[in-house]
């Protein structure tokens, strides 16, 4: 699209950030609507909303203002389902599991991003760039209509109403008690959220600064290191896509191993704080060592290079089995409204450093200062702040209710 439309780096960053505009914009509300209404519904609703967003993109690419608002429409749609899940795991895994539930659900993510990139290219290549947008988009209207075929195949099951239930015993929205909730009722359910209390707690803030640090580097790269192997390694669409997969394959098996490890710590007797702190101590000192390495003029050859980005990444997955299961630690019921307060943060990386990184490309014509610095300052004031606040200590944030781990 790019190349078709001319784009300097400046507007393509603009473009890629406008996900994030959505995704930030739809954090708390997706937190605040899977509390009230259950996981289930509203990650329905999320995958509808942003697959029709995607496949629309190729009508309006060449209209800048329709081709903003349709990726903002796709990062609000994806925005509330990291909430979702978080509300269905809080809800249904006990905490000795939890890193390896996170590790399955949140993985996802990195096995996308392989299928992706793997099949774009030559998608792109044989049918035009417009056909990855329709093809994906009808993906996720497939996914739809299974989800929906599944859901009223065990509708009558025990197990699965069991899933949807709240700590407090409520059920999910597949109840008619929740989808007859008048306005009165959904206006009460916010003023009911302890927003002040979340806010006076050090191991919230800890978790708002990490989730923000991690997406710095996570997002940044996510966008730019395909452009970054292209230049510096001279490689085609498809050679980069190629090489451009390696991390999140990397992540996919890293992911696993800090699942299970941290799971096994737990089990074994390991405080479940400091189990937190050395996974996300790992996910984030790793990625700014290799990150220091590559930035550096050490006469290495390109695809060194490319094997310290790919190990660093893959071991910032850590996060998994840390920050993001710190959420469900600290409070099952209010896990996907804290999710959605430092994941609202956490987009602000998407917003600001993919265009920021943009511009510095263009300004600076450097990569070290453009994208790896930046990135490697965040990483190590983020374990600081880690190492000095986060907790995984249960928190009765409001008073006339009181949490309990299994």
């Amino acid at each position: 699209m790019s190349h078709k439309y001319g784009w300097n780096s400046s507007t393509a960053g603009l473009v890629q950030s406008s996900f994030f505009w959505g995704y930030a914009l739809s954090q708390l509300p997706g937190g605040w609507l899977a509390k009230l209404f259950g996981g289930r519904r509203v990650l329905e609703v999320g995958v509808v909303v942003w697959s029709l967003a995607t496949a629309i993109i190729p009508a309006v690419a060449g209209f800048m203002p329709g081709l903003v608002l349709s990726r903002i429409l796709v990062g609000i749609g994806e925005g509330v389902s990291p909430s979702a899940a978080t509300d269905l795991i809080a809800r249904s895994i006990p905490v000795r599991e939890r890193s390896r539930a996170v590790a399955v659900v949140f993985g996802g993510l990195s096995f996308g991003s392989v299928l992706g990139l793997l099949f774009a290219p030559p998608i792109i290549q044989n049918l035009g760039w417009e056909s990855v947008f329709y093809i994906f988009g009808l993906l996720g209207i497939i996914w739809c209509l299974g989800f929906q075929s599944l859901k009223e195949q065990l509708s009558g099951s025990e197990d699965i109403l069991n899933l949807g239930q709240s700590p407090a015993g409520s059920s999910d929205l597949i109840s008619s008690k929740s989808s007859e909730s008048s306005s009165e009722e959904l206006i009460n359910s916010v003023k009911d959220v302890p927003w002040r209390e979340f806010f006076k707690s050090k191991a919230v803030w800890a978790m708002i600064y990490a989730h923000f640090c991690g997406s710095w580097g996570h997002y940044t790269c996510l966008s730019w290191l395909p452009t970054f192997f292209s230049e510096e390694l001279d490689l085609n669409l498809t050679e980069a896509a190629w090489v451009s997969v390696l991390p999140p394959l990397g992540s996919m098996i890293i992911t696993s191993i800090a699942a299970t490890f941290a799971d096994n710590l737990i089990s074994n007797g390991v405080d479940t704080t400091k189990v937190r702190k050395i996974c996300q101590t790992i996910a984030f000192l790793s990625p700014a060592t290799f990150m220091m390495l590559s930035s550096v003029d050490l006469g290495l050859p390109p695809w060194e290079i490319v094997l310290f980005l790919t190990s660093g990444l893959a071991l910032s997955s850590f996060a998994l089995s840390g920050l993001y299961c710190t959420h469900q630690d600290i409070s099952r019921e209010y896990a996907s409204i804290l999710l959605g307060i430092t994941n609202t943060v956490g987009a602000v990386p998407g917003i600001v450093g993919v265009a920021l990184t943009g511009y510095l490309l263009d300004t600076t014509h450097s990569w070290s200062i453009s994208l790896f610095a930046p990135s490697i300052i965040f990483y190590l004031t983020g374990t600081i702040v880690w190492l000095a606040f986060a907790s995984s200590e249960p928190q009765e944030f409001s008073s006339s209710k009181s949490e309990s781990e299994s």
